[in-house]
């Protein structure tokens, strides 16, 4: 499956609008009418892009938007990224403080909201079970993730302001007087 293919099936999952489970059940849906070489496709592209999107900066825009983010709150963070879309992804993936310009980002620094999708890292294994009555075969070698080697405290509400200010205007806790 080419990147485009990836991105399209998402973005068209997403056209009928709803919660981000929604997306992934039409999403599911979708993949599943697909051939069983091409949902494989689609879980080796989806494996690529969580590794890019594996990076600390992105890790304390989700920690700062969600309140924390453990290892697998990032993940689930990382698939109500990919409800968004092709666009809004790699924005974010280039530049985590550009999740501050979504409406639904800046509503929730007043309601709390949390965004997380574990049900969108399940699609291709959902797709094919149901296309084929059967799991999705192993894949022989896993993706590599990069490494995080400049981690920084998500806590640091001066590190947060300056790594992330737009995003920190919004949730980090208000400078010391």
């Amino acid at each position: 499956m080419r990147t485009d293919d990836f991105w399209q099936l998402i973005e068209k999952a997403g056209a009928g609008g709803g919660e981000p489970d929604a997306v992934a059940a039409r999403a599911v849906a979708l993949l599943a009418a697909r051939d069983p070489e091409e949902i494989v496709g689609y879980a080796r592209h989806q494996q690529r892009v969580l590794a890019a999107s594996y990076r600390v900066d992105l890790w304390g825009a989700a920690y700062l938007i969600n309140g924390g983010a453990s290892d697998d709150g990032f993940e689930y963070f990382r698939g109500w990224l990919m409800t968004r879309g092709r666009e809004v992804f790699a924005r974010a993936v280039a530049d985590p403080d550009s999740l501050a310009e979504l409406p639904e980002i800046r509503t929730a620094s007043l309601s709390g909201e949390e965004f997380e999708c574990a049900q969108m890292l399940a699609v291709p294994w959902d797709a094919y079970r149901k296309a084929t009555a059967s799991d999705l075969p192993a894949e022989r070698e896993a993706a590599r993730t990069p490494d995080l080697n400049d981690f920084w405290d998500f806590d640091d509400a001066d590190e947060a302001r300056r790594r992330l200010p737009r995003l920190a205007t919004l949730f980090a806790e208000p400078p010391a007087e």
